[in-house]
């Protein structure tokens, strides 16, 4: 008998169909699994045989054949379980195979027959939601259904209870809505909460990292508010102790909140990545900081099957890159493609996937390998080659692709007690709110290449685009040509100038760009190979 069920296979973050048949025939006691499947694929006719018996139902003594198709897509991972369990359970007479239509389903299962979590369920919903199908899964990947508008699902927590609940509908089959999702997830979470005697997390907590703890840093703080508003990438360099790693972990307080399309668009990396648990999904802006020892393959993606990297997993956030004088030269490189398309691209021999990119870099480094080159106060003790060296770590290609490059500057020990505290993030991130509305609604006018997805920031829209809305008045002009060649600017180099002028000038609500915004933009512009180390003045002269 033969019988068929419907599943989905995750590349990048968008599902495919995938048609799992089964045929039981006459014959010796043997499965046989085809349609390029890994090694986790293969093994699932043991833990599907296993969860079969132990939930009460008999696995035929008879030739199994699972057909994964289409056969030439590549497949992975242990999500298949499910739908090959039902479809041995319909072929073998043991369920209606008409219960099967318009079910969509995914799932690993234990030896016992529970349905376990598996990566990427948020993609698959999405899938169903446009197929008008009915989603089967796990319990556990409830929340992330949930995020879809419009899915309908059924989260069994085990293959003999969705059986019944097959057996038992008829006509009449009861699929949970999102918003029932969202309850039957929220419920739970109390529940664990009671259980363990703790309240839910609401809002902002008052241990997280304020801008108000910063005392004396007044140049920084500026540059990462002009960094948050139109989402810049930031060097900063500086002496040990000066503070840059405390300034750079305060950034994420002072991001605007992710719209909706936006958030689906994060919690899509973080579910083919398994990085959502089992809780209410809390969308927020990612902050991700990977040790200066993470490879190439960390950093940008990578594996036999493609999963995304650090770059992909700070999608629409930040990646900080503390002490990157100590990331390998190599490995700093892969970022030139994803900071100036937004993506990354994983080609293979089977397949080719992408992943978006589109994230903030922000980098904090010493000035040498001592940290006190440029020092006031304290002499540099470093050799020649190994300034040099130190120097070396960091392209001029990928330095030119940082629009903010900043020198932090130790805080004498007498004034941590004299000085004023920062401006606390809360009043910050009403002002960067305010700029980067200014620029969606900006792009979303002027943009006719692209009206569906306009460009939201100043750092990501096309230099075309750019130098129409700009607005540069007569001196402002005059001044970034003086500037570009002073400063022996690349093409790429005047446009980043261009965009950081432009982003101030939405912070002050200025329609134009005048001298003065371009002024302060230059003066985050290195005026040398050096400066672009934090070992050369930050300002031209």
């Amino acid at each position: 008998m033969l019988a068929s069920a419907t599943s989905a296979a995750v590349l990048g973050i968008e599902a495919v169909d995938i048609t799992v048949e089964v045929h039981v025939a006459n014959g010796l006691p043997q499965w046989t699994l085809v349609g390029l499947a890994a090694t986790a694929v293969k093994e699932s006719r043991d833990r599907v045989s296993a969860a079969i018996v132990n939930s009460g139902f008999v696995v035929p003594p008879r030739r199994i054949t699972v057909s994964l198709s289409p056969g030439d897509l590549p497949k992975a991972g242990t999500a298949f379980d499910l739908p090959i369990a039902l479809g041995v359970l319909a072929a073998s007479g043991q369920l209606d195979p008409e219960r099967l239509r318009g079910l969509r389903a995914v799932g690993e299962l234990g030896l016992d027959g529970c349905l376990r979590p598996v990566r990427g369920v948020l993609a698959v919903a999405r899938r169903a939601v446009s197929c008008g199908d009915v989603l089967v899964i796990p319990p556990q990947n409830a929340a992330e259904a949930a995020c879809v508008r419009g899915v309908r699902a059924l989260t069994p927590a085990t293959l003999h209870e969705l059986v019944q609940q097959l057996r038992d509908a008829g006509e009449g089959l009861h699929a949970q809505s999102s918003a029932e999702l969202s309850e039957l997830v929220a419920t739970a979470a109390r529940a664990t909460y009671e259980r363990h005697g703790a309240a839910p997390y609401e809002g902002t907590r008052a241990d997280e990292p304020d801008m108000a703890d910063v005392v004396g840093q007044e140049l920084a703080m500026r540059a990462l508010e002009i960094a948050a508003a139109g989402g810049h990438n930031l060097l900063l360099v500086g002496p040990p102790g000066a503070g840059k790693t405390m300034l750079a972990r305060r950034l994420p307080g002072i991001l605007p909140p992710l719209h909706d399309d936006e958030a689906l668009e994060v919690l899509a990396v973080q579910s083919v990545a398994g990085l959502l648990g089992a809780g209410p999904a809390r969308p927020q802006r990612p902050f991700r900081a990977p040790h200066h020892s993470v490879s190439a393959a960390g950093l940008v993606g990578g594996g036999s099957v493609p999963r995304p990297g650090e770059v992909s997993l700070a999608h629409l956030g930040v990646l900080f890159l503390d002490e990157l004088s100590l990331f390998p030269r190599h490995v700093l490189e892969t970022l030139r493609q994803p900071l100036e398309d937004g993506h990354v691209t994983l080609a293979r021999a089977a397949m080719s996937l992408r992943f978006p990119a589109r994230f903030m870099l922000v980098a904090a480094t010493n000035p040498c390998p001592c940290g006190y080159a440029g020092d006031p106060e304290r002499e540099c003790t470093c050799a020649g080659t190994d300034l040099e060296r130190h120097r070396a770590r960091l392209s001029g290609p990928l330095a030119d692709r940082i629009d903010l490059h900043v020198h932090v500057r130790r805080v004498p020990p007498a004034s941590l007690d004299a000085l004023a505290p920062g401006t606390p993030s809360s009043v910050l991130a009403a002002r960067i709110v305010l700029a980067r509305q200014q620029q969606r609604l900006r792009y979303a006018r002027t943009n006719q290449e692209s009206l569906a997805a306009p460009a939201s920031t100043n750092a990501c829209v096309t230099s075309r685009l750019l130098l129409v809305t700009a607005l540069l008045d007569r001196n402002a002009r005059a001044l970034l040509v003086t500037a570009a060649e002073r400063l022996r600017l690349s093409a790429r180099g005047y446009h980043r100038v261009l965009r950081v002028a432009r982003t101030i000038a939405d912070l002050d609500g200025s329609e134009s760009v005048a001298g003065d915004h371009l002024a302060e933009a230059l003066r985050y512009r290195p005026a040398s190979r050096e400066g672009a180390n934090g070992t050369g003045d930050s300002s031209p002269s």
